[in-house]
């Protein structure tokens, strides 16, 4: 599809569930984000990309990855997301020739000349604009829409009212343009694509995804030649993580398309983590905003019909008084966390955004020393601690060495803790009174997380919508659906016959068709048309059952097949090198 061929905004009540969008910076990442319920995944190869320090993916890996990602319904988006050089070009001309044939289903850019290369291979490969472009308004969205883009990933400082005013001029153009947005992760700042501190300061350029990040450093402030006294507050540069958990709602209506996690560099745990978080939290949120509707049933079932669960327990963490938030933030804050806040997505705040009193992981905030015995440390605890958690111990000087260990028992004493730690796991004579204590491992949630993506089994089923037909001697038909549009039909090897006793019923077949384990689905929408009294063998049932599944999987693992011009190249893109006759 070319720019031009956009389509336009059809008027609509009904709100659109966003896809969450997660990062994947190697193999184990990517597993757990398709376990956890992304429904797609951003990666860089092994050159271009903005996260040159992470793992990443070669390109003889691609194919199998497109496979297993399409085969568990997850699109796949490559990142070039970096400024290319002009003597660049060729090698990155091959580049995109190679991710093209892959099936991949986008790829995310940031230089502009790399979008009129794209789209002068191939007229239909999708081009999502990066948030390195450092687009923050309708005017720019239209512009990536001008050289071919089919996404615009917003520049994380767009508000949730600029939001809304990008969406309303698009509309009174009649425009449909899907817009992406950072709902988790670091934030820089900086607007991303336009920061030349670490390559002034060190000669590590971020559009050449080598930040250095010298926003994370402590620093002096100089006011009219003299030195300002800043305490404790010295990280002046370094925002809090973005958490969007609080203004899912508000996203949903603005009309998002997607819904991204930042974090490349992150564990796996850390994007199964994030993942389920957002995952679980969209899907109430789905739930309360779509209104009944009578084919699904009432409003259970479009609860279910969004409700993409694991087949493992949800992990609970030990954090369990009050709302799914506090549960939720929990979580989040384990997984990686400077301070969690809603970034620019509610305005500016600049005081809120930046502490400034650390710029690195810290995790759940415990309370404060308040006394000091033979390896033991007693706290003012505000949250739950247990045997095997790591915590450390912050005097507020953040960049020199903290301590501390795992604790080995806990007592609680109203409405402070003591904390048993190991003979050498402590240097107690380094613990003062009144330090902050922060809890910075949980392994039992690690433990759990861990289960749900290093098994071989799939541990996260996406629905199916199945239609039954059958009538006396006339084979069972069933038709399947899954949620990309990928169509099966199946029939049974023999035919229905008239039932005098225990004829089949839609319960019976709605049972045997949901018996989906150990398989990438459930049954989600269910309808059958059976003409009178007939039965069919529990066997054949099974085998048809088994059947769509085989099908769904192989239509999924097909590669997409996306257009190369076949006499397009660079040097067919670039102007003629004009020719002057020699004197």
């Amino acid at each position: 599809m070319n720019a031009d061929s956009t389509p336009t905004l059809q008027s609509s009540t009904n709100f659109q569930r966003p896809e969450i969008l997660a990062p994947a910076g190697h193999w184990d990442c990517a597993k757990a984000a398709v376990e956890n319920g992304a429904d797609a995944i951003y990666f860089g190869l092994d050159r271009f990309n903005a996260r040159m320090r992470a793992q990443n993916f070669t390109e003889a890996e691609l194919p199998r990855l497109m496979e297993f990602l399409h085969r568990r319904g997850v699109k796949g988006y490559v990142t070039l997301n970096t400024l290319i050089f002009p003597r660049e070009l060729l090698e990155a001309e091959q580049y995109l020739r190679t991710i093209v044939s892959a099936g991949v289903d986008a790829v995310i850019v940031q230089d502009i000349g790399i979008c009129r290369l794209i789209r002068h291979l191939s007229l239909d490969f999708p081009i999502h604009a990066s948030t390195q472009m450092t687009i923050t308004s309708a005017a720019g969205v239209e512009f990536a829409r001008s050289i071919g883009c089919q996404l615009v990933v917003l520049a994380r400082e767009c508000s949730l009212q600029e939001i809304h005013k990008i969406q309303q001029h698009l509309t009174d153009r009649q425009i449909a343009f899907p817009l992406e947005v950072f709902v988790h992760g670091a934030l820089c700042v900086a607007y991303s694509g336009q920061c030349l501190t670490s390559e002034a300061l060190g000669g590590r350029s971020a559009n050449r995804g080598e930040c250095a990040q010298a926003c994370r450093m402590p620093y002096d402030l100089i006011a009219d030649g003299s030195r300002v006294e800043l305490g404790d507050r010295k990280y002046l540069l370094s925002p809090q993580d973005l958490a969007g958990l609080a203004v899912l709602p508000e996203l949903v209506k603005a009309g998002v398309t997607s819904l991204k996690i930042e974090g490349r560099l992150k564990t796996p745990e850390y994007v199964a983590n994030v993942t389920r978080v957002y995952r679980q939290a969209l899907d109430r949120v789905m739930a309360d905003l779509l209104p009944p509707s009578p084919s699904e049933g009432g409003k259970q079932n479009i609860k279910r019909a969004f409700n993409l669960t694991s087949k493992i327990d949800e992990h609970k963490a030990p954090l369990q008084k009050g709302s799914w938030g506090e549960q939720d933030r929990y979580n989040l804050e384990m997984a990686f966390s400077r301070g969690l806040y809603t970034g620019w997505l509610q305005g500016i705040n600049n005081q809120e955004l930046v502490h400034a009193q650390f710029g690195k992981k810290r995790g759940v905030y415990l309370g404060e020393v308040v006394q000091i015995r033979s390896q033991q440390v007693i706290v003012r605890s505000q949250a739950p601690i247990k045997p095997g958690d790591g915590v450390v111990f912050d005097r507020g000087h953040p960049a020199a060495q903290e301590e501390g260990g795992r604790i080995y028992a806990v007592e609680q004493q109203g409405e402070e803790v003591r904390l048993t730690f190991g003979r050498r796991d402590l240097n107690l004579r380094r613990v003062h009174i009144g330090d902050r204590v922060w809890k910075t491992s949980d392994p039992e949630l690690d433990r759990q997380l861990r289960q749900s993506f290093t098994g071989e089994q799939p541990q996260f089923q996406r629905p199916i919508a199945i239609e039954i037909y059958g009538d006396v001697d006339q084979p069972l038909v069933a038709i399947a659906r899954d949620e990309q549009g990928h169509v099966v039909q199946v029939e049974s090897a023999i035919p229905l016959v008239a039932a005098h006793t225990k004829p089949l019923t839609g319960d019976r077949l709605q049972e045997q068709f949901s018996r989906l384990g150990n398989t990438p689905f459930r049954l989600g929408s269910f309808i059958h048309h059976l003409n009178g009294a007939v039965m069919l063998p529990v066997s054949e049932l099974n085998r048809l059952r088994r059947e769509i599944v085989t099908q769904l999987e192989s239509l999924r693992s097909q590669p997409k097949r996306w257009h190369l011009q076949p006499n397009a190249t660079l040097q067919t893109l670039l102007p003629p090198t004009p020719s002057f006759p020699h004197p």
